[in-house]
């Protein structure tokens, strides 16, 4: 616990003791020999008596009174503070009241301390909560680097993050964290990214590899060249992702606050009424005796009971224990309005290379070339050379040579066609077959399942290249839990060629695939799907290319896979899964599901609790007690419910 934390736990156990105590000597009747020896002396029994019930008030409730007159200050009248002290306060002033204003008679104020007690118990259990749910958050905050190491005169000078730029090389030592995204120059080492993915495997890297900031260095020195600065690296987007979390209100929060705004004033104004109308009532109407002091402990005992604590504090502390466990397992959300969102997926659609499939290509043919193979795989390569996708990188690959810049110009990228480019004097063009219809050329069609690029030189058909794909291993098994879990259809949209979509759509069991699309064509099939949908449906997106953001954020939730994502996915994204797995679509879906669950069982507990205590309060049925049951009992199971969002180990 923390200090605070500490602070307040001494504060309630002395004040419980010194309860005790005070039970123990009204019980026995000491005060009454405390009288007889203390009788005609300077200190008398009566206010001896009271002063101690005060400081045992004082001691447990000070700061609560506190924060009361801080909130009349700064025209919050009406929140939790203002209800017990007014209360309790009230409780005290019975007590002299019911006595006629005699000190002599004054009765133990015990209700009053028991009310400010249970409700600090109360206060003290929900920041314990909060604790062990933003630990969690805390623990991915440790990915933070605090420093990067580079190399000056042959010694190690520690830097900024902030201050290392594109192309710098950066050494990172065994036990340290990787401060910006780069590519292994140097050095082999194992790398622990369980803060970044919630997998505990150890991941081996090497020369050439990428590796990605936040992850920690194991056992080898390795020396990085930066591909980006620490502004664009993976660890700060996580960090930006998840410090702005918080600010993404659900609806459900939304209707708290709401509810508590309208809720707290009408209880107040009820519990005024309930003190001073009825026995007005009695009075002018009855001609009975008033009985003031009877409707004014209702109101009391009434105000305690309305406290809206367990809303006001398990629903928040819901969706943070939810955001908390999620990101611990590796899966960011971008805040509760999305968990809120995501809890309600019913159709889900992917995108599949690199979201069912691994993304992972290799050429496995070079068909009716016109020239050697050899050298159309060199010019396709060159033609490549700008480009990361993964089916470029196989070309490179499978030309396997390093590769001249110097001998390509006037590169272009023509997003869903494919590339051209000047390699030496040729001009080479290497894409899909709308890329060679688009030039005017007649591709020749492949009968063999893969992906095919269609290469043209100087506007001649030069042949083509196969390249194969491989699907997720756990792919099958996501699709088989989606099912489970209530996803009612399922889609997968793709640029790939029919033939191979349907292979995979098959092997996979998805419903429905369209494919040979444009990103254009994909924002228009995700617009004919939610018209389709029922109003109260949730369509959400998977996807991790760049030309996957436009889908992503027409969404109703969108869903990125964050480790090979490109930043414009994952900025488009609602949710960031950081290893890529598929299964964890299916994790954050139960997550989302269970966090929402535990969100309407304290909403409806409480209410019913709440609702059916004021009528008993009213009536006369109730007293403190019960009253202490209805406000921090109530809150204190509502807690304990809500950080059960915590444990998704076991989904």
């Amino acid at each position: 616990m923390t200090r605070k934390q500490n602070k307040m736990l001494v504060r309630i156990i002395i004040s419980a003791l010194l309860l005790i105590i005070l039970g123990l000597l009204e019980g026995f009747d000491l005060f009454n020999k405390i009288q007889t020896n203390f009788q005609g002396k300077i200190i008398s029994y009566i206010p001896f008596k009271f002063l101690l019930y005060l400081i045992d008030y004082l001691i447990i409730g000070y700061d609560i009174l506190k924060k009361a007159v801080k909130g009349i200050g700064h025209g919050q009248l009406f929140d939790e503070n203002f209800l017990m002290a007014l209360a309790t306060l009230g409780a005290f002033s019975l007590t002299i009241f019911s006595a006629g204003g005699n000190l002599l008679k004054i009765k133990d104020c015990n209700e009053a301390i028991a009310v400010m007690l249970f409700y600090q118990i109360g206060e003290l259990f929900q920041s314990v909560a909060v604790g062990k749910s933003r630990r969690n958050i805390s623990e991915l905050m440790d990915i933070r680097p605090d420093y990067a190491n580079i190399e000056v005169d042959g010694k190690l000078q520690q830097v900024d993050p902030d201050e290392i730029e594109i192309g710098s090389i950066i050494i990172v030592q065994p036990g340290e964290k990787v401060p910006i995204d780069g590519l292994v120059i140097e050095g082999n080492s194992t790398l622990n990214t369980s803060a970044l993915t919630g997998e505990s495997l150890p991941r081996q890297v090497g020369p050439e590899d990428e590796i990605i900031s936040g992850s920690i260095n194991i056992n080898g020195l390795l020396k990085i060249k930066t591909t980006k600065v620490f502004g664009e690296s993976t660890v700060s987007k996580i960090l930006e992702l998840v410090e702005n979390a918080s600010s993404r209100k659900s609806k459900s929060e939304e209707f708290i606050s709401k509810f508590a705004r309208v809720y707290t004033p009408a209880v107040v104004y009820s519990a005024l009424a309930l003190a001073i109308l009825p026995p007005l009532a009695r009075l002018i109407f009855l001609g009975a005796n008033a009985n003031w002091s009877t409707w004014i402990y209702r109101a009391l005992t009434f105000l305690v009971i309305s406290c809206p604590c367990a809303l006001v504090i398990s629903i928040p502390l819901s969706f943070f224990a939810g955001l908390g466990g999620a990101s611990k397992e590796g899966i960011l959300i971008k805040g509760s309005n999305y968990l809120e969102t995501l809890s309600k997926s019913k159709i889900l659609v992917f995108d599949k290379t690199g979201t069912l499939t691994k993304g992972v290509f290799e050429v496995t043919g070079v068909h009716h070339s016109t020239i050697n193979e050899s050298l159309l795989l060199e010019l396709a390569a060159h033609a490549e050379c700008a480009s990361s996708h993964p089916i470029s990188k196989s070309i490179q690959n499978a030309h396997g040579k390093a590769l001249d810049r110097n001998r390509v110009k006037n590169i272009e990228e023509i997003p869903g066609f494919g590339i051209t480019a000047q390699v030496d004097d040729h001009k080479i063009a290497a894409g899909n077959a709308k890329l060679m219809e688009k030039l005017g050329i007649t591709p020749i069609h492949c009968h063999c399942l893969g992906t095919i690029i269609h290469i043209a030189i100087d506007g001649e058909y030069s042949g083509h290249v196969v390249i194969s794909d491989v699907i997720k291993e756990s792919s099958k098994e996501a699709l088989i839990q989606l099912k489970k879990n209530g996803i009612s259809k399922t889609v997968m949209l793709t640029g790939d060629s029919d033939k191979v979509a349907q292979k995979v759509a098959y092997d996979l069991g998805i419903d429905e695939v369209h494919s040979e699309l444009l990103p254009g064509d994909k924002v228009d099939q995700i617009e004919k799907l939610i018209g389709q949908k029922n109003k109260n449906e949730v369509l959400a997106f998977v996807g991790d290319g760049i030309n996957d953001a436009p889908v992503l954020s027409r969404a109703d939730i969108g869903i990125a896979m964050g480790a090979m994502g490109s930043d414009a996915a994952i900025e488009a994204a609602d949710v960031v899964l950081m290893d890529d797995d598929p299964l964890k679509i299916s994790k954050a879906i139960k997550i989302s599901r269970k966090c929402i669950g535990i969100v309407y069982q304290n909403i409806i507990f409480a209410l019913i609790i709440k609702f059916g205590c004021l009528i008993l309060g009213a009536l006369g049925l109730a007293n403190m007690w019960l009253a202490i049951f209805a406000d921090v009992g109530v809150m204190v199971l509502a807690v304990l419910n809500a950080i059960r969002a915590l444990n998704v180990k076991k989904l």
